[in-house]
């Protein structure tokens, strides 16, 4: 096999992998700049959703402030390119995974460390603040780690496409996970998205000094009850300080809210605080971002999708990225991490025969089934928790008879994936490659 680019898809010059993550507007897909070697992320955005929310100026707007944006806390965009149909997005890829995988396996971390993630987390936000940018849904998901344990937070100006400032300059769009926004938010009375990021950070540094959410019930207007009165407490492990900053940032009236700059002046956060030190360039060209779009909406010089059909191959590389750390072990384990919203295995089974498996299995459990070469997307019948599950399963040839299977919740609640999969994984038992005769699964390694 020729260099590992069978079944690849090929965009200007980069060379198009796995699917790392997907919402309503975008997916997000693991890239390589064949001409450098250097490893990106490719957020792809569907023009005709852009274009029938006329969202097009506000991309141009978040795009080019977010190519000017250049902190070591925040995801670099590198590029953008359009094709007829898409949006690229090109940006920095980070291996170290997202930071409350460290919570699912080690459970809270201590105050020291956490105030550390706080620190990046607080001046990457107040860093895009003095440029005009908010994120609007913080959440676990956006943070991520480099490889050498450095936050990064991603989705920065983007995760707000689909929404609207009007022209009071209040944002007037309900987003976010519940359980990490703001109560203004949630009202939908107008909001400045300065003081509801804060809010956020509020969330995500009791939950990395908890190892819990402060606002958590089933049923989701007990929820929003519980946040709109900021009914939480803190737990006994808490020094007091801590306490008492986390207090006035989860104060539900935004306008008594502690604001960044006083966070930045609070004896606890500045113990141990060293600011970033970056420069910013003095040049940074928008003109692919001009590019995309002309006025009339068209794109001026369009990338072309090239794509051959048959499974992806996975170099070693990219294997051990999907890998914890770079622990082979770990590999095609279930990992059931709390926060875990994949899961693979690997089987010794031709592709066909798995696909038409999974097929076979996930439809009695009331799932209807897509396919699209070695993809498939299983939508759930039956409405969860989180409106309907959808799971999408992806199939990787990793060696000469060898296929690593993905399977990725796309839409619904973590808890009903991993149900899902262990009902699933019952009646896939005989694809499922098991190394070494007669041991169980790598799961006792």
């Amino acid at each position: 096999m020729s260099g590992g680019r069978i079944g690849r898809t090929r965009v200007g010059r980069y060379e198009i992998g796995r699917t790392l993550g997907e919402g309503t507007f975008a997916k997000v897909k693991f890239a390589r700049n064949v001409e450098t070697g250097e490893n990106v992320a490719i957020k792809i955005l569907d023009k005709e959703k852009i274009l029938r929310h006329k969202m097009i100026g506000q991309i141009k707007r978040e795009i080019s402030t977010m190519k000017l944006i250049k902190h070591p806390n925040v995801i670099q965009m590198h590029e953008v390119m359009a094709s007829k149909t898409k949006i690229y997005i090109v940006l920095e890829f980070v291996t170290g995974g997202e930071l409350f995988d460290k919570i699912s396996s080690r459970g809270r971390l201590k105050e020291d460390e956490a105030k550390r993630y706080f620190q990046q987390l607080v001046n990457a936000v107040d860093y895009c603040h003095s440029r005009g940018v908010f994120h609007r849904d913080l959440k676990p998901e956006n943070l991520l780690l480099d490889s050498s344990g450095v936050l990064k937070v991603s989705d920065f100006g983007l995760s707000a496409l689909p929404q609207q400032v009007r022209e009071d300059g209040l944002l007037y769009t309900t987003c976010g996970t519940p359980n990490y926004v703001a109560p203004e938010v949630i009202n939908n009375k107008g909001y400045d998205g300065a003081k509801a990021d804060l809010w956020s950070c509020g969330v995500i540094l009791f939950v990395l000094m908890a190892g819990y959410l402060p606002f958590e019930e089933s049923n989701l207007m007990a929820l929003y009850k519980k946040i709109f009165k900021a009914d939480f407490t803190c737990p006994s492990w808490f020094s007091s300080s801590a306490k008492k900053l986390i207090t006035r940032i989860l104060e539900p009236n935004p306008l008594t809210r502690i604001t960044i700059p006083e966070v930045i002046e609070n004896e606890w956060f500045k113990k141990g605080y060293k600011p970033p030190d970056f420069e910013t360039p003095d040049t940074t060209s928008l003109d692919d971002v001009h590019a995309i779009f002309d006025e009339s909406g068209e794109a001026v010089n369009l990338v072309v999708e090239r794509r051959e059909e048959r499974p992806v191959l996975m170099n070693a590389f990219e294997l051990i990225s999907t890998s914890q750390g770079l622990n082979l072990s770990t590999l095609f384990e279930k990992q059931m991490g709390l926060f875990k919203r994949e899961t693979r295995f690997a089987s010794k089974c031709p592709a066909n025969e798995i696909i038409s498996k999974i097929e076979e299995t996930a439809m009695p459990l009331g799932f209807d089934v897509k396919k699209n070469n070695y993809k498939m997307k299983l939508q759930g019948s039956k409405t969860g928790r989180k409106g309907h599950l959808s799971v999408a399963a992806e199939i990787f040839e990793v060696a000469p008879s060898l296929y690593m299977v993905e399977l990725r919740k796309s839409k619904g609640d973590t808890l009903e994936f991993h149900k899902f999969y262990k009902n699933l994984s019952t009646g896939l038992k005989d694809i499922v490659w098991k190394s070494g005769e007669g041991s169980k699964e790598t799961n006792d390694s």
